[in-house]
């Protein structure tokens, strides 16, 4: 008697699916908010000697400014799971990308110390969503079989911001000629 079941694909058919390709894609932009999260939350160094200087601020202040992200990361890490339970992770990790974008000028552009931090904040709350919501899409995404290997995009992210965090520091600084509070296209 012949059966007229389908025939259960091949070892290798079933462990690299058609749309393995597609779902890398997928995994890859939602690794950029850990692109994000690396760069937003290092790049920081590269101007503490620089806002000392602007602010005239000692080494306690200077460090409560620095560290001050960590409020909004976990303000943001708390909400980021009831934000995508109600509005979906697409959305959520689309707000984060706005509040990075929106941290990141403003810190370029403070008009005073207390303004500086106020976008710190908002920094490190699309960092601690960011940090949420980015991992579970990824594994919600992912073939069983791959899950592990693309759950660790987030991670290779996370470092290659801060690598790249590093990097821009650096550059700004031989353009700003090593001066920490020069001057770039008339901004300092």
């Amino acid at each position: 008697m012949t059966s007229t079941a389908p025939e259960p694909e091949s070892g290798a058919r079933a462990a690299h699916p058609d749309h393995l390709g597609h779902v890398i894609f997928i995994t890859a932009a939602a690794a950029m908010g850990g692109f994000l999260f690396g760069y937003d939350s290092s790049v920081i160094n590269g101007a503490v000697e620089a806002i000392r200087d602007r602010y005239d601020i000692g080494s306690g202040t200077l460090a409560q400014v620095i560290a001050i992200a960590l409020i909004g990361c976990a303000i943001g890490a708390a909400t980021a799971g009831r934000i995508a339970d109600r509005i979906g992770r697409i959305r959520c990790m689309q707000i984060a990308s706005v509040l990075f974008t929106a941290s990141a000028i403003g810190s370029a552009l403070p008009f005073a110390l207390w303004d500086l931090a106020m976008w710190r904040i908002i920094g490190g709350f699309a960092i601690g969503m960011a940090s949420v919501i980015g991992p579970a899409y990824i594994a919600e995404v992912s073939p069983p079989a791959y899950r592990g290997r693309l759950g660790s995009f987030q991670q290779a992210a996370i470092v290659i911001g801060i690598a790249v965090s590093q990097l821009v520091n650096y550059t700004v600084l031989q353009i700003a000629d090593g001066d920490q509070r020069g001057k770039i296209l008339g901004l300092e």
